[in-house]
């Protein structure tokens, strides 16, 4: 059968293109992929091409499917797994997987990089056997299908909160996590995974006492104060404080102040600048911990640490890139039980079309995640232009009075009537969307 998909075939260089997909073999699940969430690391992979440390082969020869945060439902399932998955089942995906070499060595592969027939970014997908052997494919019980497009972002905050330590002085031990009710800056934190790591801050297992939040963007941070409140914060026992760094003469001073003019135990940065990671430096105290969370595309990116406080004040650093499966687990878990709620990344949605051009100028397209419906053909469109575009389209009309439902977050209903009411993007000898609702 025939699959649409965004491939990259160079650096700057993806396609919408319609190709075969080879016969579901013995260990592989034809998947129909309904939801993909567009990443920034896409973005870097469509700009780095083959020099990706994740492209597995020459993208000329081997073009890859594009997009990791995806979604759908199982249509077929190779012998090997049939009493496992069912046709039926709706999906999310781990998307790294670790492959063992056979000779000693490993290679680090991944859904949206590595694969010629399996990406988030296309209508039917053929997932490979090393993939669901790793336990990279896992039952989504959500009624809706963005929330387990939004599991693989959350993996990659919940990863990161795992990754930090602490020691005692004279122990050797480390402590993995956050240290629970410490101090804890995120540095360009209101972007849409500084919203997911907020959000887990204040729900997750290891919590906070003092929660400090910056940005340089008022109105980031003012969404930000609207979508996750100082005051709700306050009723989980947490101070929860936003500040806007832009035009602090010592930003280092200014945030120790807020912390009862302490340094913190541990600090997160989500933007790839030297003067960023210097800042987080400085605001580290005894034992503490930076994760470095934002992945640059300069490979030379440098920032001056002070040493002298690695030695003597035990200052760590870390760095994670994306989550496992038990991070994946965890977050799929904190959102059926109603404790985290990603929804707030979401600013825009669209379809398959609108993909190309969205992933190469992502850095350039303001606000969060951008949800892809892939057998939809529809411009990607900001939720807060629906009421605006609605004036002349009845389509997003309904969108907009759906959304002032819930203070204009997407949501289920929405969803439903987009997947109803969106024009099919079509392509050859592809099935009927409609066949097995999807709505």
């Amino acid at each position: 059968m025939k699959t649409l998909a965004v491939r990259i075939h160079g650096a700057n260089d993806l396609r919408l293109e319609s190709f075969e997909l080879p016969p579901v073999g013995d260990d592989e699940i034809l998947a129909r992929v309904v939801s993909d969430s567009l990443c920034m690391s896409s973005h870097k992979l469509a700009v780095l091409g083959d020099r990706h440390k994740r492209v597995r082969a020459n993208l000329t020869a081997a073009p890859a499917i594009i997009g990791h945060e995806c979604c759908g439902i199982i249509e077929e399932t190779g012998f090997v797994w049939k009493d496992r998955f069912k046709k039926g089942d709706r999906f999310a995906i781990q998307p790294a997987v670790i492959v063992d070499n056979g000779d000693g060595t490993s290679s680090h592969w991944a859904l949206g990089y590595s694969y010629s027939y399996a990406g988030g970014d296309a209508t039917w997908i053929l997932l490979p056997g090393e993939l669901i052997k790793n336990g990279c494919l896992l039952k989504s019980g959500a009624d809706n299908f963005y929330s387990a497009s939004l599991a693989e972002p959350v993996s990659c905050v919940i990863g990161a909160f795992h990754a930090q330590y602490h020691t005692s002085e004279g122990s050797y031990q480390h402590r993995m996590g956050p240290r629970e009710g410490g101090s804890m800056a995120l540095l360009a934190g209101v972007g849409p995974m500084g919203l997911g790591a907020i959000d887990y801050a204040l729900h997750g297992p290891r919590r906070p006492a003092r929660l400090i939040v910056t940005d340089i963007n008022e109105a980031r941070l003012e969404r930000a104060r609207r979508l996750l409140p100082p005051e709700k914060a306050a009723e989980e026992g947490i101070e929860l404080c936003y500040v806007n760094t832009g035009n602090l003469g010592d930003p280092a001073q200014r945030l120790k102040d807020l912390n009862r003019g302490k340094p913190f135990d541990d600090v997160f940065v989500f933007a790839p600048l030297r003067e960023l990671i210097e800042l987080g430096d400085k605001l580290l105290g005894r034992d503490g911990c930076l994760n470095f969370f934002a992945g640059p595309t300069d490979t030379a990116l440098e920032a001056a640490l002070n040493f002298y406080q690695v030695h003597y004040d035990s200052h760590h650093i870390v760095g994670t890139s994306g989550g496992n499966v038990a991070d994946m687990e965890e977050g799929l878990t904190l959102m059926a039980q109603g404790k985290i709620n990603p929804v707030f990344m979401i600013t825009h949605v669209g379809g398959l079309d609108a993909v190309p051009s969205a992933t190469l100028n992502l850095p350039r397209i303001p606000g969060g995640k951008k949800l892809i419906y892939t057998h939809k053909k529809l411009e990607l469109s900001a939720i807060d232009d629906f009421a605006e575009k609605g004036k002349k389209e009845p389509f997003f009309a309904r969108l907009a009075e759906l959304c002032d439902k819930t203070q204009g977050l997407w949501n289920r209903e929405a969803e439903d009537y987009l997947l109803t009411h969106a024009p099919d993007i079509g392509a050859p000898d592809i099935p009927d969307t409609n066949e097995g609702s999807i709505s």
